[in-house]
């Protein structure tokens, strides 16, 4: 079965469980053990990771906050600044295509006094920096957006969003989730003040993240959501997850190392399996920004194919998804791909394969070739599809 759904996780490096299975045996300290040579053990481990993971992004290792993933960073980072910045006001800025993860923290929020602007995006799925801008107020505490899409892959104007949230003095918080380890990714450089992401999309294991909490110009505090202990600075109370974080630390090491080789030759699947697609399906729209988006990803819309249905004649063969593994279980459309203008019956004939580093190239033709012999199928059952082409104006 040829694994396409790398956006909702990834498998974990074989180098990266050699490197966590000492922690889970001989190495089983508790890092906040500080009276014995197995507690050193572990926090040196910590240490390590925490330093190798601050050298992917670009920052110092004590900005850095582990977590149980980024689900857990978002609501760290936006409930931990609404409460701490209260005195300052109560307006949080975000986009509607962000993940659940940003969106129902948000809504959350509102119950407790907070003022929630939900910016909108284009078709491309860009937001407008003008309107950012215009829409932030003297109360305004944080502008929230993710740094690239889960389900087209777009990538945000991080540069510019930071120096529009630096002119008017207000926080930005990025999920970084999908971006972490597939792209560059530097949040001093852009002007990035908290920035969540996790391990397991970056070919680590799953149940641990981080949160990047800016010290420096400004420095930046959170309210702890977790209490009970005191760990992790104070922030985030909780045994730390050693073997986990030793895994982060690796997968981290390893995307530093390969991540311009890597995005290059995911790439060029990418570019291959839509051009198959694309010359050989008529009436197949690739969704979102084709310029400014992660080199992996590849977001089709196939016009009158349902996309559950599509993924039904090739699902013993082929793992793709039709949209964010977090919203899977709700039959309302991709609330991103509405968020862009698109119709529901455009939502919901989506198919979004995320290529992933174990992926290989002969594998691209065999799932172009699924991809249109299951479009072709279901077309020739519709009769929707027939009157379309008979030109039928289907939009009355």
């Amino acid at each position: 079965m040829i694994y396409l759904d790398n956006n909702a996780t990834t498998p974990t490096d074989p180098k990266v469980v050699e490197a966590m299975l000492p922690y889970f045996s001989n190495k089983f300290g508790n890092a906040s053990s500080r009276h014995h040579a197995f507690g050193w053990e572990a926090e040196e481990a910590v240490d390590q990771a925490r330093t190798q993971i601050a050298e992917l992004i670009h920052v110092d290792p004590s900005e850095l906050i582990f977590t149980s993933g980024a689900t857990e960073s978002n609501n760290l980072a936006i409930k931990g600044v609404f409460e701490l910045y209260a005195r300052k006001g109560n307006h949080i800025i975000t986009v509607a295509s962000e993940h659940k993860a940003v969106l129902d923290v948000c809504d959350a929020l509102r119950l407790r006094g907070a003022e929630i602007t939900v910016l909108p995006v284009n078709r491309q799925g860009l937001v407008d920096l003008d309107q950012v801008a215009d829409t932030i107020r003297d109360d305004t505490i944080l502008v929230s957006i993710m740094w690239a899409n889960n389900e087209t892959g777009v990538i945000q104007p991080m540069e510019e969003l930071g120096l529009v949230c630096s002119e008017h003095g207000v926080l930005l918080m990025s999920d970084a989730t999908q971006a972490v380890g597939k792209i560059p990714v530097d949040p001093k450089k852009m002007g990035v003040h908290l920035m969540s992401f996790s391990a397991h999309k970056m070919y680590g294991p799953k149940g641990i993240g981080a949160l990047y909490i800016c010290n420096h110009k400004p420095r930046v505090k959170v309210r702890s959501q977790i209490h009970g202990g005191g760990h992790e600075q104070g922030m985030r109370s909780g045994t730390l997850n050693v073997p986990g974080i030793v895994g982060f630390g690796k997968a981290a090491t390893l995307a530093r190392e390969q991540m311009s080789e890597e995005a290059s030759r995911l790439q060029s699947y990418r570019t291959r399996l839509e051009h198959l697609v694309l010359n050989e399906v008529e009436e197949v729209l690739i969704n979102g920004s084709e310029i400014h988006r992660l080199p992996h990803v590849s977001s089709l819309s196939f016009k009158h194919v349902e996309g559950e249905h599509l993924m039904m004649s090739f699902n013993q063969e082929i793992a793709v998804s039709s949209g964010s593994a977090c919203t899977t279980a709700s039959l309302d459309p991709s609330h991103v791909l509405t968020a862009m203008g698109m119709t529901e019956t455009e939502a919901n004939s989506t198919l979004r394969i995320s290529f992933g580093r174990f992926n290989e190239r002969r594998e691209v033709d065999q799932v172009a070739n699924a991809i249109q012999q299951g479009v072709l199928q279901l077309r020739a059952e519709s009769p929707i599809w027939e009157m379309y082409k008979d030109g039928v104006d289907l939009s009355r």
